[in-house]
């Protein structure tokens, strides 16, 4: 039996492709202009794509920034290779994340305007910033980081300490990346790259372990 195309609506793989020429051409446009100061044609001329493209694709230019924001800034990709992994010790649980949480936010493929992006967006936050949370930071955070350090801990320490242990561990990890143009001044001999991701997360992980130890040691008496 021979399908026909309908006439007029474009082949799956030429919706998927033409959306994903938007995503790129916005990411770049935001990421140089701010949400603010994009403009659609501006988006569809550096796609090579009709305007009436991005309205078949998105609502308007929120939705067209929050997926971008979204898809861009997603460290999804490194939440599933920890939770496949999820090795049994919560030691190395911790290890994992910190390692692939790193090779991520350091991969020197990833496109630089997505570090742009997210610096805009964190200066000047909007709605796509509270969906980037909901749907990928807060449920890695509450149903894995937290659980495991909750386990390194023996459940000793209150809620809010776990949680000052979470930023600091995160925190860490994000100034390589964002700290980079300082590391490179201070240090000029000290590269990053993914050779350097290792060694990287390595003292992250035995600096982080060796605070949590100490914070749960009994208290010497005087």
């Amino acid at each position: 039996m021979i399908v026909r195309e309908k006439k007029g609506v474009p082949p799956a793989s030429s919706e998927e492709n033409t959306r994903e020429k938007i995503l790129g051409a916005a990411g770049e446009v935001f990421a140089e202009q701010g949400f603010e100061g994009a403009t659609i044609r501006a988006i569809t001329e550096r796609a090579g794509v009709n305007i009436a493209a991005v309205n078949y694709h998105f609502r308007d230019k929120a939705e067209l920034y929050t997926r971008v924001v979204v898809d861009a800034c997603s460290a999804r990709a490194a939440w599933h290779d920890v939770i496949a992994e999820a090795p049994a010790s919560p030691e190395e649980r911790l290890r994992s994340l910190i390692y692939h949480f790193l090779e991520y936010l350091l991969d020197p493929d990833r496109a630089a305007w997505k570090r742009r992006l997210m610096a805009r967006e964190m200066a000047n936050p909007t709605s796509a910033l509270d969906e980037l949370v909901e749907r990928n930071i807060r449920p890695l955070r509450n149903e894995f980081l937290l659980p495991t350090l909750r386990e390194l801990t023996g459940d000793k320490l209150s809620r809010r300490q776990l949680s000052l242990i979470s930023i600091s561990v995160m925190g860490q990890c994000h100034y390589f990346l964002q700290g980079q143009p300082i590391l490179e001044r201070l240090n000029p001999d000290f590269k990053i790259g993914k050779a350097e991701v290792a060694e990287i997360a390595e003292h992250i992980s035995r600096f982080s372990l060796a605070g949590i130890a100490a914070m749960t040691r009994p208290a010497r008496r005087s």
